[in-house]
């Protein structure tokens, strides 16, 4: 399955999403998972150079022996180098050993501080710093590098409607994706309209909703009425929304049966739609009330 991009490109709609925590070990660790899900077919690869995976993930790329041109591989620019996109790109790019990236994201609206030490630069208050560089600019830098053939499209990740309006009072380039947090307690509805009346595809990330979502009644009751687990029945309800799904996952089992789920009853899709609840479970404000260093109103949720 596959969904063409308003830059032409083909993403496959289910993609293996590559955070592997904060521990270089656990990175380092996660190239057998991301070898193991190549394996099981998956060619979609989605990872950041914040996430600290790419060069596992070239290094299981590399490994599997599949061209180059067979997957499609995402990366993003992280927040605190806004200021510095051509130079962050070259970062990906040796990290990732290749010649050019299908799909390149801003990771988030707000510019955090640059500085060498930290990606999460902090003040006394325990606040991440961030500046008043404008995501305007940003993005101007970010659509100059579709000329240099680089990447083959660039999109934002962690925007709302308030954001990319921001972005369309001077964006000449129309995001190919926006990619958010998105599952049957935050269904964004509102978002995903907006979204696909701009011909933005909307890419899925904590798609299953942990074990909140998963162990729900209703998703439990499905999971049972299709033969397959809750995870099969929450990603194929965000394949017949028209989204991308990146699930995370190191056990080969689970990763093939992401591959292979079952087509729902639209009167089942409307159930699971129903348990919204507008709430985060991975991008939730910290002890300060921010999102990495914004607060909710800034980010428009």
């Amino acid at each position: 399955m596959s969904i063409t991009l308003n830059s032409g490109g083909k993403m496959p709609q289910i993609g293996l999403g590559t955070w592997a925590g904060m521990d270089p070990k656990e990175r380092a660790a996660a190239q057998g998972w991301f070898s193991t899900a190549l394996k099981a077919g998956y060619r979609h690869i989605d990872t950041a150079h914040f996430y600290g995976t790419e060069v596992f993930c070239r290094n299981a790329i590399r490994e599997s022996g599949i061209p180059r041109e067979e997957i499609f591989i995402t990366t993003k620019l992280p927040a605190h180098h806004h200021e510095r996109v051509a130079e962050s790109l070259e970062e990906s790019f040796s990290n990732l050993g290749l010649d050019y990236i299908d799909l390149y994201l801003m990771h988030c609206p707000q510019a955090i501080l640059y500085d060498e030490t930290t990606p999460l630069p902090r003040d006394a208050d325990g606040v991440i710093i961030t500046t008043d560089y404008s995501l305007n600019d940003t993005w101007a830098d970010m659509e100059k590098l579709l000329a240099t053939g680089k990447v083959k499209a660039i999109g934002v990740s962690n925007f709302s409607i308030k954001t990319l309006d921001q972005l369309f009072k001077t964006a000449k380039v129309v995001p190919a994706v926006n990619q958010v947090e998105l599952h049957p307690y935050l269904t964004q509805n509102e978002l995903l309209a907006y979204c696909k009346a701009k011909g933005i595809v909307i890419t899925a990330f904590a798609a299953t909703g942990y074990a909140n979502v998963r162990e729900d009644p209703l998703i439990v009751q499905l999971a049972v009425k299709y033969g397959v687990t809750p995870t099969q029945v929450i990603l194929a309800w965000h394949i017949s929304r028209g989204c991308v799904v990146i699930p995370k996952s190191a056990n080969p089992q689970r990763q093939k049966e992401n591959l292979q789920l079952p087509s729902l009853e639209a009167d089942d899709n409307v159930k699971i739609t129903a348990l919204d609840r507008n709430e985060r479970l991975s991008n939730k404000a910290d002890e300060t009330g921010r999102v990495f260093g914004w607060t909710y109103e800034q980010l428009g949720w």
